[in-house]
């Protein structure tokens, strides 16, 4: 049974301190609700409810860190919530609802990929919690989960609103889901957009294209998410050849 606090330790302000900050918490309980509603749907067979949650869950998983460092409400336990709301939200439901959208019917191989996808989110998170401190904060080592989510739920939204089928598509989506389980446990560097500091100004073309931005999406969201995403994907084999070839110059050039 574990010890009662004395009396004394219950009056200290230090101890009656202890709890819990509502507001990132309340975000990350969205994303959270948010995968696994996506989870729901795909069960239900409403595919294209599954893949908008999903990206419903990256919104919300976005802002509860950084409303979380902006109001200077971030804890151990926020850290940890998080963590687990991002297995939930973008490794098991974006496995789960590609598998029984297109995978399904591949037998073994399907399940694999899946399985693929979900064990590399899980590695993902893993490293991501104990390289904190030590890796550069302007990349990612390995694409994030919440991107390689995009990915999949993005194929899933564009394929359905052009009218394919989930069978039709089996050998895409298995290609797409085993690329992102694959990349998120890679060293290949991804930009983070953590050097960008919210309180300082900007320049007028930053708004103008965060503006325009938004204008392509509301165009026609399905493929408009899905080709950023697929384009940020790509970008960090892009970066990583683009520093290797720096290596080799430097290499041999001489001395």
């Amino acid at each position: 049974m574990p010890a009662i606090p004395p009396r004394k330790a219950l009056m200290n302000p230090e101890f009656r301190r202890r709890g819990i900050y509502i507001l990132p918490n309340l975000l990350t309980t969205v994303a959270l609700f948010a995968g696994f509603y996506a989870i729901v749907q795909a069960m239900n067979g409403r595919f294209e409810y599954s893949a908008v949650a999903i990206f419903v869950a990256m919104v919300f998983d976005g802002l509860d860190g950084r409303v979380a460092r902006m109001t200077r409400t971030q804890s151990d336990f926020g850290a940890e919530y998080d963590s687990l709301s991002d297995m939930v939200s973008f490794g098991a439901a974006p496995a789960l609802v590609i598998y029984e959208w297109a995978l399904k019917d591949m037998g073994k191989l399907g399940w694999i990929a899946a399985f693929i996808y979900c064990a590399g989110t899980a590695l993902r998170l893993a490293r991501f919690n104990t390289n904190i401190g030590v890796v550069d904060k302007r990349y990612f080592q390995g694409m994030p989960s919440p991107a390689a989510a995009a990915l999949i739920a993005g194929l899933i939204w564009v394929l359905l609103d052009m009218g394919v089928t989930g069978s039709e598509a089996r050998w895409p989506a298995c290609i797409l889901t085993i690329f992102a389980g694959v990349t998120m446990v890679s060293n290949i560097p991804y930009w983070s957009g953590k050097d960008i500091n919210l309180r300082k100004s900007v320049p007028f073309v930053m708004v103008a294209a965060i503006a325009l931005g938004f204008g392509l999406i509301s165009f026609h969201p399905p493929g408009v998410l899905f080709a950023l995403f697929m384009a940020y994907g790509v970008s960090g084999y892009v970066t990583a050849l683009w520093r290797w070839r720096g290596k080799r110059k430097d290499i041999a050039r001489p001395e």
